[in-house]
């Protein structure tokens, strides 16, 4: 029989394996500096910026681009398409608490980008995004 602890223990191994296998650091309290890191070394190239900015606010053949719902410049708040939820500030300098739990911003990514490009993105993608969006400053 399994106790609360080792259940928790075990849930918690889990989620660290998921993240491992995704390629990007365990650690729970980050900064969406070490988050990009670990995306730009998994996608084995220097994020651009311009890039994200560009993936952004472009439709990729979907009814939606990241720009839908997070504005064109993601340092308000925004509103979802469908639902009208009012969603906090994506980039980080506007939102401290953004990029900053590896397994949010991977959960957040493979939903969003479901919606926009039909896809995960791939780890140059979310580098470049993130790069861009450390970009804006207040």
């Amino acid at each position: 029989m399994l106790t609360s602890g080792r259940l928790c223990a075990l849930r918690s191994l889990y989620i660290c394996g998921i993240v491992a296998a995704a390629g990007v650091s365990t650690a729970f309290a980050q900064s969406p500096a070490q988050i990009l890191n670990g995306y730009a070394a998994q996608s084995g190239t220097t994020p651009v910026p311009s890039r994200g900015q560009q993936f952004f606010t472009t439709r990729h053949g979907h009814e939606w681009a990241c720009a839908t719902c997070h504005g064109a410049t993601p340092t308000g708040s925004g509103r979802h398409a469908a639902t009208g939820k009012a969603i906090a500030p994506l980039a980080p300098a506007f939102n401290p608490e953004r990029f900053t739990d590896t397994a949010k911003t991977e959960k957040w990514f493979r939903r969003n980008c479901g919606d926009v490009v039909g896809r995960e993105c791939t780890a140059s993608e979310k580098a470049d995004i993130l790069s861009w969006l450390m970009t804006l400053k207040p």
